[in-house]
């Protein structure tokens, strides 16, 4: 069995004096930290350029150390400085980060447009190789991103600088083709469009010529390819309007489905290859035995 102790007053006296025993104070950041909430901590952190999500925040402009930081992109040589921001551009474009290289690689040739200054003489040649690798670069960057016109341009520029750069050459090839194919897959897309617009349109005026109402639903049954249509050509307003038609027998819980019924088809001529149906052991639907019924616009009905 547990047993209960009771502790002496003594014990509680002793516990009381180690509580009132001071402790040693906390270093200055430490003590600071105690006082601040987990959402300062963050926003504090963000403000590190090894933290930062977006480059866009007022107080962004007044960090020191993101200042500093940017500068360093920019010490050196005009070679330097573009080498730099094309290395960077190959790492985004190894990545598939193909939107951050294109602006690795602008930069990279943006650099090369500042004044050179009088101790860079010697460095036309690396100049020369680095703006042509930085404009293949930005020209594969641009046409991974689909976005051709511009790639093309910048590739055209790179080749006004050095016009037998192999790869720049066999790059406008491929840039040219891609363009081309591109550009006939828009034009037989546009071809589909329209004149899937206009046969719409000369079905419409078919079916308000024949006073035929029609509804539409939000769960249109699955049919295929069967819809009401304009044979043999869609476009033409002599071609015959046919309608998907469904036989219900609702007694047997059964049906037919015709793709096509002709407007100047009979419903006799359909019934001659569906009967007799091969579930009706009775025979009870037979073309004798058979009286059709039509609605009219006015709700009645005229036998057919």
């Amino acid at each position: 069995m547990p047993r209960i102790v009771e502790l002496s007053e003594d014990h509680h006296a002793n516990t009381a004096n180690a509580s009132s025993i001071p402790t040693p104070a906390l270093p200055p950041q430490m003590a600071s930290a105690q006082s601040t909430t987990v959402e300062e901590v963050a926003a504090d952190l963000k403000r590190s350029p090894f933290f930062m999500t977006s480059l866009e925040d007022d107080e962004a402009s007044d960090n020191v150390e993101l200042a500093a930081m940017q500068a360093l992109q920019y010490e050196g040589t005009r070679a330097e400085i573009a080498q730099g921001f094309r290395e960077n551009g190959n790492e985004m474009a190894r990545a598939k980060k193909w939107t951050d290289g294109k602006e690795f690689y602008t930069k990279a040739l943006t650099a090369l447009k500042v004044p050179r200054k009088e101790d860079e003489a010697d460095e036309t040649e690396r100049e020369k190789e680095i703006e042509e690798a930085s404009h293949y670069r930005l020209s594969l960057a641009l046409s991974s991103l689909q976005k051709l016109p511009a790639a093309l341009s910048a590739c055209q520029l790179g080749l006004s600088h050095s016009p037998q750069n192999p790869s720049l050459l066999t790059l406008l090839q491929k840039i040219q083709t891609t363009q081309a194919a591109q550009t006939a897959l828009e034009q037989k897309r546009f071809e589909r469009e329209t004149r899937a617009k206009k046969e719409a349109e000369m079905l419409d005026k078919a079916l308000k010529l024949r006073m035929i109402r029609t509804r539409t639903t939000t769960q249109p049954p699955e049919m295929e390819d069967a819809a009401i249509r304009l044979i043999p050509d869609p476009l033409s307003p002599s071609s015959t309007l046919t309608f998907p038609t469904i036989l219900l027998y609702p007694l047997h819980l059964q049906s037919d489905f015709i793709k096509s019924f002709g407007e100047e088809q009979t419903l006799l001529g359909h019934l001659e290859y569906l009967l007799p149906l091969p579930w009706d052991t009775n025979r009870e639907h037979t073309l004798e035995g058979t009286e059709a019924y039509m609605e009219t616009v006015t709700g009645g009905l005229i036998k057919c």
